[in-house]
């Protein structure tokens, strides 16, 4: 994610290789035993996120509690990842805020894209990433001026072992963030960091007058 050559082996699970950057701490799947885009969709499809599921809802609370509390009335927003049945977006839309949903396989609109926002939510999406550097390169440039980037993502702190880890299990999921690189995004682009549950970061663009000009961390 950072560029660094400074990558070590850092396991075998499930018939898989990956490594460690030494830098940003950022975990990887060994790029060649990635799925192929059809074999990802298909897995994707098999996902069922019903925004009428009480259980559901409760999950995505840790997300979108924490993020309204942070947003002006009628922000807008942009659900990136949303998959095939989109929740969150629906949750947030339910309290009068504007959000648009992008999905690379369920709503490919790259129009969206182009366009900036007052905060975007990557929900379970971050460990999908075959590139995280420029996922949030565009993350950061979408940002308006004082936005929100919402990412929930399971971090790995080292226990269960990471074989045993259920997040290691799932073929479709790529890359793995650590506490260290939270912290490492956060310095990167000059975003502020909240952590308001285990698996959930609040990252905040600086102001426009404040912004620091982006460079390596």
């Amino acid at each position: 994610m950072c560029g660094s050559d400074a990558v070590r082996h850092f396991a075998c699970a499930h018939g898989r290789r990956y490594g460690e950057c030494g830098t940003c701490r950022l975990i990887h799947l060994a790029p060649e035993q990635r799925l192929s885009s059809a074999a990802e969709r298909t897995e994707y499809a098999t996902h069922s996120n019903d925004p009428a599921d009480p259980g559901y809802r409760t999950f995505l609370g840790r997300v979108s509690i924490p993020l309204m509390r942070e947003l002006a009335a009628g922000a807008e927003g942009l659900d990136y990842g949303s998959g095939p049945g989109p929740a969150l977006s629906v949750m947030l839309q339910e309290q009068g805020f504007v959000v648009a949903t992008y999905d690379p396989f369920f709503a490919p609109d790259e129009e969206l894209l182009s366009r900036t926002y007052d905060f975007i939510t990557c929900t379970e999406t971050a460990e999908h990433f075959f590139h995280p550097e420029r996922e949030f390169d565009r993350f950061d440039r979408m940002l308006r001026p004082g936005g929100w980037l919402a990412v929930m993502t399971e971090l790995y702190i080292e226990e269960p072992a990471f074989e045993h880890w259920r997040y290691a299990r799932e073929r479709t999921h790529v890359c793995f963030y650590r506490p260290d690189t939270m912290s490492w995004l956060g310095k990167r682009y000059g975003w502020s960091v909240t952590n308001p549950h285990r698996n959930v970061f609040l990252f905040r663009q600086a102001e426009a007058e404040s912004r620091p000009q982006q460079g390596p961390a």
